[in-house]
């Protein structure tokens, strides 16, 4: 079951025609009562939740989902009305697995999707994790891109894992700093994107698949829209 939170009728009838049309089960709500009502009776495997709502926003939806324990690691993603990087790190910061920019394709939408949902899975993370040319081998604790070995450090391994483990999706500076240093606070931000040079460096051309989001993180993907 999948939860869609939009106030706007064109907008959450064309998400959830095109989600049920792939198969999903999918609910959808114009504001916060019926959904809370809803999640009272039965928890879904997702929640497609739209920033600008009627009464209680979706920030303050989030928060209060991200309190609760039991839902901690319910897969969440934000619809923002438009391209605004204060709602997209608000939104990230506040706990959402991922974020959509009105107006959006499709395609696109029901890709977020199913990678939220493939992330969610109770499954064993892959020995081998590969995207294009690159492939990393966690038994083997080896990164080859064209077959061809690439020597890194153990946080420069760390950190591809990281990207590889969440292709197309953002990884904001604080996850990394949390998941490949164990912490937010001691190291600066500034030592993520040196590292991000460097492994950019030994991937060689492949390392062009790191993308940079302004202010946000990184993300590893074939979109040409790679900032410095």
């Amino acid at each position: 079951m999948i939860y869609i939170v939009e106030d706007d009728d064109a907008i959450r009838e064309l998400e959830q025609y095109a989600l049920q049309s792939n198969g999903y089960e999918v609910t959808g709500f114009g504001d916060s009562e019926p959904f809370w009502a809803a999640m009272r009776s039965e928890v879904p495997e997702l929640v497609i939740l739209d920033v600008m709502l009627p009464g209680e926003d979706g920030f303050s939806i989030l928060k209060k989902l991200r309190n609760t324990p039991s839902l901690k690691k319910l897969p969440i993603i934000m619809v923002t009305a438009k391209s605004s990087e204060l709602d997209t790190v608000r939104g990230l910061d506040c706990g959402a697995d991922d974020y959509i920019a009105k107006p959006f394709g499709i395609m696109e939408f029901l890709s977020r999707v199913r990678a939220a949902l493939r992330r969610a899975a109770p499954a064993a993370k892959a020995d081998v994790l590969s995207f294009h040319e690159i492939q990393l081998d966690n038994t083997r604790h080896s990164v080859t891109v064209d077959g061809s070995p690439v020597e890194l450090t153990y946080k420069e391994y760390s950190l591809l894992r990281l990207l590889l483990e969440n292709t197309s999706l953002v990884v904001t500076r604080e996850t990394i700093l949390q998941v490949v240093w164990g912490t937010d606070i001691s190291v600066e931000s500034r030592t993520v994107d040196m590292h991000i040079r460097t492994l950019r460096k030994k991937l060689g051309e492949a390392g062009r698949y790191i993308c940079t989001v302004r202010k946000v993180g990184y993300k590893l993907t074939d979109e040409e829209d790679n900032e410095e």
